[in-house]
């Protein structure tokens, strides 16, 4: 995909506001859930990284500082009809270039099991069982980005 911007925006910013529209159709809505005001307000710390093209929010990622070494990637999705274009790929590289430059060495997320080998390919890895969250099954995986 051409023209596509990523990019840090603020929250509560116009873009950012697009963002949780995006999470909400890609991964809410689907499960019948929505976000809550607390579930959103607690998100006033974090990174929000979103993928743009003539000011339409085509993917978003949530980073999460777990501690000084570790932060977790979180909410990561991309538009249904420009998903397998490569935007969920420059947002993971972009994300770990982030959180490179910020002195974190380890990535961690929770991947949806049908997302799990979309991470594999970029070099993630599996640390323990299936588990389920939100009632679907996961799994945690890292990365070393040192």
């Amino acid at each position: 995909m051409e023209n596509i911007d990523i990019q840090i925006v603020e929250y509560d910013s116009i873009l950012q506001k697009k963002s949780v529209e995006l999470r909400y159709k890609v991964l809410r809505e689907p499960l019948g859930f929505i976000f809550t005001a607390e579930q959103l307000r607690d998100e006033k710390d974090e990174i929000h990284i979103v993928a743009i093209q003539n000011d339409n929010v085509l993917g978003v990622v949530v980073l999460k500082m777990i501690d000084a070494q570790t932060i977790k990637m979180r909410q990561v999705a991309v538009d249904s009809q420009y998903q397998k274009s490569g935007i969920g790929k420059k947002m993971v590289v972009f994300s770990e270039l982030y959180a490179r430059k910020h002195g974190f060495r380890i990535i961690e997320l929770h991947a949806r099991d049908v997302a799990k080998d979309f991470y594999l390919k970029l070099d993630y890895q599996i640390i323990g069982d299936l588990f389920i969250e939100i009632g679907i099954p996961h799994y945690t995986m890292i990365k070393e980005i040192k």
